[in-house]
């Protein structure tokens, strides 16, 4: 009975890293409508990360949940349980949208993609084994690794009709594979502070203060030394704007399940979510000149064959 529970328990969290993933699609959605009707990419990364702190800021003094976790957070910074350090894991997040912002007009969306899943599930690989995020290490096994290839080569398959050889640059894939390494650390400092904190939305709540004063500081170097304009904001529509409140709930899941399942088995089924999210905004509510691909398909179907590849998942285990 014990066994059936913690399995179950298990799948749950899969799944909820799977429907995460799939946030992350609907996120990109709406910041990437949001930057171009902006037409100033560093801007919308702004105005997506504010809005979601204004979000949990208007939460916070009525969840008594939150209260109870800064005060454990500051408990663990006192006792030097928790190094000071560790809670900028915000500034990750901040600098990866900085990165995505810059190098996706340089190498598009498909290309980039591939070098950030990549950097992502290598650095997952690392951050397990060292246990950095509070759950125990895991070992890099054969299966482990062979999991993390074919799921990125999933990712590849999927962009493999939007990838243009035209727009190839070694400095902006190095750049793109940064951005997944920072959020592959993001993601296992999540965890531990999650681990003190005891309160996802209270983890959230500090990614959220420390990645939007980072852009601020960003947007403000733009406009000094680019000459870069803040631009009037659009009046719609409405969901242009959800992506701040859907990466306050998106970082909250995060933080939680890469305690439990750790960071690359987490990035494998989140990769999946994506990748399914992807399809169905294609579908339903594609961006301009998308359309649904058989690519896609295919790569949806590897990135889950990846995860039964690394036997990552309790919902295939009997």
């Amino acid at each position: 009975m014990k066994i059936n529970r913690s399995f179950s328990h298990i799948a749950r969290l899969e799944v909820l890293a799977a429907i995460s993933g799939f946030m992350i699609a609907l996120q990109s959605r709406a910041n990437g409508e949001l930057s171009n009707l902006l037409g100033n990419s560093t801007q919308a990364a702004l105005v997506s990360f504010g809005s979601g702190l204004i979000v949990i800021s208007i939460i916070a003094p009525f969840n008594r949940q939150i209260k109870v976790g800064i005060r454990n957070l500051r408990l663990a910074i006192k006792t030097k349980e928790l190094p000071r350090w560790r809670l900028f894991a915000g500034v990750l997040g901040g600098s990866f949208v900085a990165l995505q912002t810059q190098v996706v007009p340089l190498i598009g969306v498909a290309l980039y993609s591939v070098a950030s899943i990549a950097g992502q599930t290598a650095t997952s690989l690392v951050v397990d084994r060292i246990g950095l995020t509070g759950g125990g290490k895991k070992l890099i096994s054969k299966r482990r690794v062979a999991s993390a290839g074919i799921t990125v080569f999933a990712v590849f398959i999927s962009a493999l009709d939007r990838i243009s050889i035209v727009s190839f640059s070694i400095f902006a894939l190095v750049l793109a594979t940064l951005a997944g390494v920072l959020v592959g650390i993001q993601r296992a400092l999540n965890g531990q502070i999650n681990e003190h904190t005891k309160a996802s939305f209270t983890t959230s709540f500090l990614n959220f203060f420390m990645g939007t004063s980072t852009l601020v500081i960003l947007l403000f170097a733009l406009l000094l030394f680019k000459g870069d304009a803040i631009v009037a904001l659009p009046s719609g529509p409405w969901w242009i704007y959800s992506g701040g409140t859907i990466g306050v709930i998106y970082i909250a899941f995060t933080s939680t399940i890469v305690q439990h399942l750790g960071v690359l088995t987490f990035t494998l089924f989140s990769v999946g979510g994506t990748l399914v999210g992807s399809l169905l905004i294609d579908i339903f509510s594609p961006t301009n000149g998308n359309t649904v691909s058989w690519y896609l398909v295919l790569g949806i179907a590897i990135a889950y064959l990846g995860v039964l590849t690394g036997g990552q998942s309790s919902l295939f285990k009997r």
